[in-house]
């Protein structure tokens, strides 16, 4: 799937992995849509990419995933962007770990993926000679092995992972014309790790468990992820898929269980 001239929808844009695969997009030749609840940081990084990439390459809308009304709104703008057209391409990347907020997770990481995919689903009329359109959602290593002090998260990640491979199977059957896949990076250099201990509620005496685990899988940075989103959108052959990144061999049980 080229690039060129496609549009990009990217959740959780502004920072960390979300910008860096906006970056990626753009230096491939897409157009990105970011959205983000973050609004300063978004503006931010609009200006930089019109810099770099130039004018009209961008279009950010301020956005918490979690409201409906917010994301009806931003429907509306799609509609009156004409710039920008129709979306060839979702990164359904924003998410949260917090178990002390566990509700508001699986709303995030998990609720909202499918969420999106029907609103825009209703937006748009696929004609019949449009290339198929691409999903891909942002899970983890903790969606094929346990995060034991982040047990809902790793049930998020899980359930976004069985969600893909669901719906790609979904979009065969049915000739939906869309290919669903995941990213399940491991560690990665963002906020989201740095705030990890201060987020563990319960399950605060594992924190040193965790370090292990960062410790033994060691810590990439986004742009490794963002390569990864394009082994998934670049080959069209790709769907159903659960791209593991991460810098061992080994699988994450195999690391869990040794630790013990």
């Amino acid at each position: 799937m080229a690039l060129s001239g496609k549009v990009a929808l990217v959740t959780g844009a502004a920072m960390g992995i979300g910008r860096a695969m906006t970056e990626e997009l753009l230096k491939n030749g897409a157009k990105a849509v970011l959205l983000d609840i973050n609004t300063a940081a978004g503006k931010t990084l609009v200006e930089a990419l019109e810099k770099k990439f130039g004018k009209e390459k961008t279009l950010f809308a301020e956005c918490n995933v979690e409201c409906e009304e917010q994301l009806k709104a931003f429907q509306a703008t799609m509609k009156a962007a004409d710039t920008f057209g129709g979306i060839d391409i979702v990164c359904n990347n924003a998410g949260i770990l917090n178990e002390t907020e566990w509700e508001k997770m699986v709303s995030i990481n998990l609720v909202r993926s499918y969420t999106i995919y029907l609103l825009l689903k209703n937006t748009q009329k696929l004609p019949p000679n449009k290339p198929l359109w691409v999903i891909v959602n942002t899970a983890s290593l903790a969606g094929l092995g346990p995060l034991p002090s982040c047990p809902v998260y790793t049930a998020t990640k899980h359930g976004i992972i069985g969600f893909t491979r669901a719906m790609a199977l979904a979009s065969l059957g049915s000739d939906y014309g869309v290919r669903f896949n995941a990213l399940c990076p491991g560690f990665v250099e963002t906020d989201l790790l740095t705030s990890i201990p201060e987020r563990l509620g319960k399950f605060s005496h594992m924190q040193e468990l965790t370090q292990r685990l960062v410790d033994n899988f060691g810590i990439m940075n986004v742009s490794q992820v963002a390569e990864g989103l394009m082994e998934l959108l670049l080959d069209e052959t790709k769907t159903g898929q659960a791209l593991t990144i991460s810098g061992f061999i080994l699988t994450f049980l195999d690391v869990f269980w040794g630790l013990f």
